[in-house]
């Protein structure tokens, strides 16, 4: 299924407000950090005013995250992350069943 616009439009909203309370950020906070108006903030989460590019990318970088995480959440996560994540899981799983095995 494809997504329209307005799905990416939503999920950015929904993944800036995540972004934006795990930081601990009022609108008005990010704001100040994005060089934007309270209002426009504001207006980008309830979807009224949709965000230019150049605003997308000062949102990600006040939250701290690349600008991918705010449409897909976490999609900046390295490949050696997620290589060294499944790596650690995967040997502890063998460990395990070799005790539980052998």
């Amino acid at each position: 299924m494809l997504r329209t616009m307005e799905d990416y439009f939503l999920t950015f909203r929904q993944n800036m407000k995540y972004y934006r309370e795990a930081k601990h950020l009022n609108q008005s906070e990010l704001a100040i950090q994005a060089d934007s108006s309270n209002g426009n903030i504001g207006n980008i989460e309830a979807g009224t005013s949709r965000p230019s590019f150049e605003m997308i990318v000062k949102i990600a970088r006040a939250l701290n995250i690349h600008p991918a995480d705010l449409f897909l959440r976490n999609a900046s996560q390295s490949r050696q992350a997620i290589k060294t994540e499944l790596e650690t899981t995967l040997i502890n799983d063998i460990r395990r069943v070799i005790r539980e095995k052998l």
